[in-house]
């Protein structure tokens, strides 16, 4: 009788999203069994089942819970992600359940040197940006403010529909990249959008119009291809995940909007992009929409809860400070002394295109990250701010360093609750030497 064998970590992988998407009510143990049943020379346990499954996002998408800290975002790896696209010097790696993916170097980088560079998988522009994209002073798609360019290409729709699109474009190429993401944004094209992005407006609230962005490229993709929409489909649902109600229960993201605004947002959401209120509407979007989404892609899309509150809470962990959402960057990890900076050097050609450079040499397995929040804070400041990320608290080498410094200063201090200014001076409280 011929022994089982332990199927390759990419074999099994396959089998399992072959099987999982054919047959998405099915839980883990069915999954299993039914791969062993489909495979009876493999030997697989269900526990390699489930981490598989948990990696590739085919699990149920509420937050786990940490009993110390509560819920943390889940991270999945993106399926098939050809990381040379960007850069032959990284490559992810999934860390464990607590910590999920990030980047590791694969080679040497010098200080200083550009490790990659990346447009955005969308962008919703930060607001002063996104005004003058209103006012048709800078690019719809690469937020490159005109600087008085005799390039610039009005919307189509502009000058062909009786709904006006204040939207202009750079030049051919941003006007052509647009199709991705601008027919359902465009109020010419697709009016029932209108009220939703005056919603994010009004209240600032920059989650909400990245996720009607995101939105909007699954759901044009699906126009194209199936291989389209995998592709987008899996960065998508790849990215690191709070939900709105966990980050509420945990105190994570206080300035978020209220539960009563969720709701509001969702009706929006779904008058824009699925069920228009009036007749003239829902005509415009069905000429723009005319193949129905996979029934899955639409539940986590369209329904309140989880799908709608877990893609908000996606939104508000991954959008870049400048708003973008990035595909490679979504990958980076948070430190307290980053190694990696990201900056927008094209200003004048490509504003939301991002450089990710080197801030001092990484050796080969270093993990390549970035800093979350502003690193001049003082230590307990920077574990309050990263709260919204969903830390527990933050167990880079600084934080360890600085935390053992500053015990031991409330120590020499009579237990009073007194913060150092920095690491210099927690390092001297603990000396004695103040």
């Amino acid at each position: 009788m011929t022994q089982p064998i332990s199927p390759a970590e990419d074999v099994l992988t396959a089998a399992l999203v072959e099987l999982k998407t054919a047959n998405p009510t099915l839980g883990i143990a069915k999954v299993h069994a039914l791969l062993l049943q489909s495979h009876p020379e493999w030997a697989v346990s269900e526990k390699r089942t489930k981490k598989i499954l948990q990696i590739e996002g085919l699990t149920s998408s509420a937050n786990p819970v940490d009993p110390n800290v509560g819920a943390y975002p889940q991270s999945k790896v993106v399926s098939g992600l050809d990381v040379s696209k960007w850069t032959s010097k990284a490559r992810v790696k999934m860390f464990d359940k607590r910590k999920g993916k990030g980047l590791v170097a694969t080679a040497e980088i010098q200080e200083n040197e550009l490790v990659w560079k990346e447009d955005p998988f969308v962008v919703a522009a930060e607001w002063d940006i996104y005004d003058l994209q209103a006012s048709g002073q800078a690019c719809a798609l690469c937020t490159t403010p005109f600087y008085d360019s005799p390039l610039v290409i009005p919307c189509a729709s502009a000058s062909s529909s009786s709904t006006y699109c204040s939207a202009r474009f750079c030049n051919r190429l941003c006007l052509a990249r647009s199709a991705k993401v601008h027919p359902l944004l465009c109020t010419g094209q697709n009016p029932a959008c209108a009220p939703l992005i005056k919603f994010a407006r009004e209240r600032q609230w920059m989650a909400l119009n990245a996720l009607a962005h995101a939105m909007s490229r699954v759901l044009l993709a699906n126009q194209y291809d199936e291989a389209t929409l995998k592709a987008d489909w899996d960065v998508f649902r790849s990215l690191a995940a709070l939900g709105m109600e966990e980050r509420a229960k945990y105190s994570f993201g206080e300035k978020e909007p209220e539960r009563s605004t969720w709701k509001k947002a969702h009706q929006l959401v779904v008058q824009a992009f699925k069920e228009p209120r009036n007749v003239g509407d829902q005509k415009r979007l069905a000429k723009i929409l005319k193949k129905p989404l996979p029934a899955e892609i639409e539940q986590d899309l369209f329904e309140y809860e989880p799908g709608f509150l877990m893609n908000l809470g996606k939104m508000s962990l991954n959008l870049e400070a400048h708003g973008g959402l990035y595909t490679l960057h979504s990958h980076l990890n948070h430190s307290c002394n980053p190694n990696i900076s990201v900056r927008h050097m094209d200003k004048r050609t490509a504003l939301s295109r991002i450089s990710v450079i080197a801030k001092r040499p990484i050796a080969p397995g270093e993990e390549l990250t970035i800093t979350y929040v502003n690193p001049e804070l003082p230590y307990r400041s920077r574990q309050e701010e990263l709260q919204g990320w969903g830390f527990g608290s933050c167990r880079c080498d600084r934080c360890v360093q600085e935390e053992k410094a500053f015990k031991l200063g409330e120590v020499l201090n009579g237990g009073a609750d007194n913060e150092m200014d920095d690491l210099a001076k927690e390092l001297k409280a603990g000396l004695g030497v103040m």
